[in-house]
């Protein structure tokens, strides 16, 4: 009987492949092109298109263990998490998929047959729930299966009627329940004790039969498909007799980990289970790329991070830990996961530095909250101090709601989000979650791309849209859309920039200006010169010029990318890139900014491997195949069942759909313009290629000879001439300080004879001639050691600016206040000012009224002394 985690996957994936199911891996926690989605949550996600009818895989039947995490956005049970027995941020989802193959009667006799026979659950445990009038599915469980009609529960709610959205696929569900038995509270499925847990959901079958249209009617779809999902975990504590999640053998070993780190006896503590669940969604969420931030994916990394680690610290946690816990979390998941084991450098570093930025302001923030608690007038914090608290320390709001949840406290969530509106719309602004051009402008064509091989060739208007009307005629001066049915013009995509060029008709010409996709069709975005129709035949030219210029950038893109991770690393993953006609930008993962020797390092290998002139070979493979033979997928990029494969010598192999160069020499020359950071743990590089690299290397060179000319050297002994100039510019500064220190000191001497007295006590008012503002302090010291006890004020003008400085002696201190006397006198002059009561300085823009505000300090100083 299988019990270990490991056990219960691995018998998962070879019960439905011997079902005829394909074996599909997890696919990444950061959702490719869905922008509805913060992270993979189900294991449908990745098969989104495929059940919408906009993708095909060479398979009808499929089955995974998909990772996901539940910890922002709409599906969030952070702040749940190690306060219930089965509420994570990261699990693990078990699935099998119809794709129009299989449906309700063969999703049902699989879930049974491997639940009773290949699991051998007792079937008297299990009780399953359907959708109210799914008479079908009914029929199923009662006369196929055998169960009794009580233990088939129906449900009239939408907790049994799945939908993808508003409209589209959607259908019945069947959920599958296990009895955890009568010592356990709780009630079956629809009934009042429903919440409890005797009664646990453990398998969601989804009959994807319906396609909801806009009106709300249900069409029944031509090819029904089939949706599952288990939990691991879930099952996992069934089949080792707990109940609860955290007693499984996975959790078990990370809390006996987390335990030893962090120096707790009690393997009951429920920091423990936070920490043991969060090691594993903070780990993969690294490992696919994703890095601390105050933003999007980051900031809930981040949130997750700290949150463990203040757990930890809770626990009494002396030093930092949590990164010490991502070698026990590979002894469980790294044979499943071998990405763990890859990137096991890359979370460890990212964890470690995370902490130990928030372990310096976690103490103080602790403080504060504290106070904070101790003043409260009743049960809830207001929302202005929990928003302080994130402002101001990084404390997430729900952390400083663990705390209240603590204490038996409550949070003003409602004064929080107030607080927080500003940032959360700058936030939204800024991310990734929006709409793009396909949303408002739709066509039902496709296009055939003959760009890599042609840059002009022959088509025809299949469709016009001014703005986003359809339209049959595009006059001269407007602007619209040319949907062609062939086009040698690249769509931007990639990171590659679209075409621009010309569509010459009989009539005139249409200056395209962009490339871009409209679904699986071309778009043309330009100005028409004269009237185009719908209909008419036009020779489809690119600016070949440009084309070339960009082909050169995107082949180095390439180079760029291997080099960095050879480099740097493996963690090296392309997190955006931009590839123009006049220059390449790719961003990459990478915690710090990289050495000047690591940069020369990247050029060199580049531009060896331009010398090289390899010749650049382009290949269809399926994708399996095609990772297989080493071809880099690129982070986040969603890719068909066969793809083009770019490689370069033995360097550079590259899933891409861009052009590229004939062979690497093509490029000439590769140089690294800038490197720097735009995000946490995201850099950038900057670079240019060809021509354009040769014009920056002539621009460097001739900085270089203008330097040498002012240096009165030549370029070769630019760098020892500049060392000799900046060693005397030093000698010349200390002499000159030296000099000002003795002209000082010669002024100090001479201002003595212009000392008064008021009420007996020495004071000194001055302006001392030829005295730098930077040696006042020096002279105050040193006027202060001659008069003993007294007061000293000086003051140092030029045309728009007043430098003024006061010296007490400490004697004296009790009676006059230099900052208070110092500002007396700079309000008078345009200014302020302030220091110890015994030195104080300020500054002023009105000279003009100096020597009034000097005669002052004698009035000001005999109603204190």
């Amino acid at each position: 009987m299988y019990k270990s985690t490991a056990d219960i996957r691995r018998a998962f994936f070879d019960f439905f492949t011997r079902h005829q199911h394909q074996q599909v891996a997890s696919s990444s926690l950061v959702p490719a092109d869905d922008p509805t989605l913060l992270f993979t949550n189900a294991g449908m996600n990745q098969f989104k298109d495929v059940f919408l009818g906009n993708e095909k895989r060479n398979y009808t039947r499929a089955v995974s263990s998909q990772r996901c995490v539940r910890a922002g956005g709409k599906h969030n049970d952070l702040e749940n998490v190690g306060y219930t027995a089965r509420h994570h941020t990261f699990f693990e989802m078990l699935g099998n998929f119809s794709f129009g193959d299989y449906f309700k009667k063969e999703a049902i006799s699989f879930a049974w047959t491997f639940l009773t026979q290949e699991l051998q659950l007792p079937a008297e445990k299990l009780l399953v729930t359907i959708y109210h009038n799914d008479d079908e599915a009914f029929n199923i469980w009662h006369k196929d299966i055998g169960l009794a009609p009580e233990k088939i529960i129906r449900i009239s709610t939408s907790d049994n009627f799945w939908s993808m959205g508003d409209t589209g696929p959607c259908g019945p569900c069947s959920e599958i329940f296990y009895d955890h038995g009568e010592h356990i509270w709780g009630g079956p499925p629809g009934s009042p004790e429903e919440d409890g847990d005797r009664f646990i959901e453990i398998w969601n079958l989804v009959f994807m039969q319906f396609n909801r249209t806009v009106d709300g009617e249900m069409q029944p779809l031509p090819k029904p498909s089939i949706d599952t999902g288990m939990g691991l975990e879930r099952i996992s504590a069934i089949l080792q007799n707990v109940h609860s999640n955290y007693e499984i053998d996975i959790f078990q070993a990370l809390i006996k980990a987390a335990a030893e780190v962090c120096g707790c006896d009690d393997l009951n503590n429920k920091s423990l289970r936070v920490i043991a669940d969060h090691i594993r969604s903070c780990s993969f969420l690294i490992a696919d790329g994703v890095m601390p931030s105050n933003e999007g994916r980051g900031y809930v990394l981040r949130r997750i991070i700290r949150r463990a680690v203040r757990h930890g610290y809770k626990m009494g946690a002396n030093d930092i830990f949590f990164y010490k816990l991502v070698s026990a979390l590979i002894q469980q998941m790294g044979e499943a996961y071998p990405e763990l084991n890859t990137q096991k450098e890359v979370i460890e570093k990212v964890l470690r530095i995370e902490e130990e930025q928030f372990a310096r302001t976690l103490e103080r923030g602790m403080a504060i909250l504290d106070d904070a608690i101790q003043g409260m007038t009743s049960d809830t914090l207001p929302g202005e101090v929990a928003f302080k608290l994130y402002d101001t320390y990084g404390f997430p709001a729900d952390l400083t709601a663990d705390v209240l949840r603590e204490k038996s406290l409550k949070m003003d969530m409602e004064g929080f989000e107030a607080e927080m509106e500003k940032q959360r719309q700058r936030a939204q602004q800024a991310s990734q979650f929006g709409t793009d051009y396909n949303n408002v402008v739709k066509t039902e064509l496709a296009s055939t791309f003959t760009g890599y091989e042609h840059e002009l060739g022959t088509a025809k208007v299949l469709e016009l849209y001014k703005g986003t009307e359809q339209v049959e005629q595009l006059n001269a001066g407007e602007e619209g859309i040319v949907i062609l049915d062939t086009t040698p013009f690249y769509a931007e995509s990639g990171g590659q920039a679209g075409d621009t060029g010309l569509l010459i008709s009989e009539h005139g010409d249409f200056h395209v200006q962009d490339t871009v996709k409209l679904s699986q069709a071309i778009a043309h975005k330009g100005v028409s010169q004269s009237t185009l129709n719908v209909g008419d035949n036009v020779r489809a030219e690119i600016d070949a010029e440009r084309r070339a210029n960009i082909k050169l950038n995107h082949s180095a893109t390439h180079l760029l990318h291997a080099a960095l991770k050879q480099v740097l690393g493996e963690h090296v993953n392309q997190k955006g890139s931009l590839v123009t006609d006049d220059k390449l930008r790719f961003d990459f993962s990478h915690l710090e900014a990289m050495t000047s020797a690591e940069l020369r390092d990247v050029e060199d290998l580049v531009n060896a491997q331009i010398r090289a002139n390899h010749e650049l070979k382009t290949q269809l493979m399926g994708l399996d195949e095609a990772k297989a033979a080493g071809a880099m997928a690129l982070f986040g990029e969603k890719y068909d069942d066969d793809v083009r494969v770019v490689s370069m010598g033995a360097f550079s192999m590259e899933l891409c759909g861009g052009t590229h160069v004939a062979r690497t020499g093509d490029i000439g020359l590769f140089r690294i313009v800038s490197e720097s950071g735009i995000a946490a743990g995201v850099r950038r590089i900057e670079a240019v290629t060809g021509q354009a690299a040769l014009q920056e290397v002539q621009s460097q060179t001739q900085i270089i000879e203008d330097f040498a000319k002012l240096l009165k050297t030549d370029s070769l002994s630019v760098s020892s001439r500049l060392q000799q100039v900046l060693e005397h510019q030093k000698v010349i500064e200390k002499e000159n300080k030296a000099l000002q220190q003795k002209l000082a000191a010669s002024a100090g001497s001479s201002m003595l004879s212009a000392m008064t007295q008021i009420n007996g006590v020495n004071v000194l008012v001055s302006k001392p001639e030829g005295v730098e503002a930077k040696a006042l302090r020096t002279l105050v010291d040193d006027l202060k050691n001659q008069i003993k006890e007294g007061v000293i004020v000086l003051a140092v003008a030029s045309d728009d600016k007043v430098s003024l400085i006061v010296g007490v002696t400490k004697e004296l201190t009790q009676k006059v206040k230099a900052g208070e006397l110092v500002n007396f006198v700079a309000q008078q002059v345009g200014g302020k000012g302030g220091g110890r009561p015994d030195m104080a300085q300020a500054g002023g823009n009105q000279p003009e009224n100096l020597d009034k505000a000097l005669s002052s300090v004698s009035t000001w100083l005999e109603d204190k002394l």
